[in-house]
């Protein structure tokens, strides 16, 4: 059985912190682009490394460990000629989807894992795990089962509540969710998400 909270976005109003605690809280729920900057740094050395390479077998007199620098510079120039168009219409969408996701990395921030809980004075930042853990004993008083029976999968936009109930002991989807978006509507996260309680179908056995 699986429930759904209505979209209960929290309005303007909760859209804090203000004086000047804006940069600190989008500094601290914004991840960096540490690992794809690394990933094309690491291309470029490479490419960089393989050109020094071969122009260096062709000033010693050696055959070119693939294709020497003057050849790869005729075959470019020489583009399309001797190529397939379909392969080299499939090359060029493979580069343009690649170079649109760099672009997309490099102009949206990371996401952290992290929420910011308003408040007016101070910047208040909670990581998702605390916020799945709070859900989930909330959740839990409500079905009233083990901790080890209920999971709080949490993304950007969605909190997915899954509960195994004991066998014999029934549990309404209706009481947990209202339990969870209680708790929600308290610490009232941003970016607020939306919510869904699942609950299984089997039971377990009890202790």
């Amino acid at each position: 059985m699986s429930v759904e909270a209505p979209d209960t976005t929290e309005p303007a109003r909760s859209r804090e912190p203000s004086h000047g605690l804006d940069s600190a809280v989008r500094r601290e729920t914004t991840s960096g682009r540490a690992l794809a900057s690394v990933v094309v740094a690491l291309l470029v050395m490479l490419l960089c490394v393989y050109a020094l390479l071969e122009s260096t077998l062709q000033a010693i007199g050696q055959p070119a460990w693939i294709i020497d620098p003057e050849s790869a510079a005729r075959f470019v120039a020489g583009l399309p000629g001797g190529i397939n168009a379909a392969i080299l219409a499939l090359l060029g969408i493979v580069v343009a989807i690649a170079g649109l996701i760099f672009v997309v990395l490099a102009l949206r921030p990371g996401r952290a894992g992290r929420r910011f809980l308003p408040s007016r004075r101070i910047a208040v930042v909670l990581d998702d795990e605390v916020l799945a853990s709070a859900l989930a004993r909330r959740a839990r008083a409500a079905a009233t089962v083990r901790p080890e029976q209920v999971t709080v999968v949490l993304s950007r936009r969605e909190a997915i509540v899954n509960v195994r109930p004991t066998s014999g002991i029934p549990v309404r989807a209706e009481d947990v969710l209202a339990a969870v978006e209680d708790e929600l509507r308290r610490l009232r996260p941003q970016p607020y998400p939306l919510l869904r309680v699942r609950v299984a179908g089997t039971g377990v056995i009890g202790a």
